[in-house]
């Protein structure tokens, strides 16, 4: 069931509504924050959609540096998997 939350981004008040747990939608909501305070101390003066186009961005380059980071371990965990399942045939 969707539950609508308010929250505080760049000083701009906005009702988000999700599925997750309050806790979960306030620290999204921070993170997004935090991303857009440190950019608009960082390019003052700054008009705010241009500081959300360049948080989403920044977002965006961590995400999938993260997701390439994850499928590199889930590969690196596949391989060693096959290794110790024919190493344990092998000596079985």
């Amino acid at each position: 069931m969707k539950k609508a939350l308010d929250v505080e981004i760049l000083g701009q008040r906005l009702t988000i509504s999700s599925d997750a747990e309050e806790n979960y939608m306030l620290k999204v909501a921070g993170y997004v924050d935090e991303k857009m305070q440190a950019l608009s101390r960082a390019q003052k003066p700054a008009n705010k959609s241009n500081i959300a186009v360049l948080a989403a961005l920044n977002i965006a380059d961590e995400y999938h540096r993260l997701k390439e980071t994850h499928e590199s371990i889930l590969n690196r965990l596949n391989q060693l998997s096959k290794k110790l399942s024919t190493t344990l045939t092998e000596e079985g």
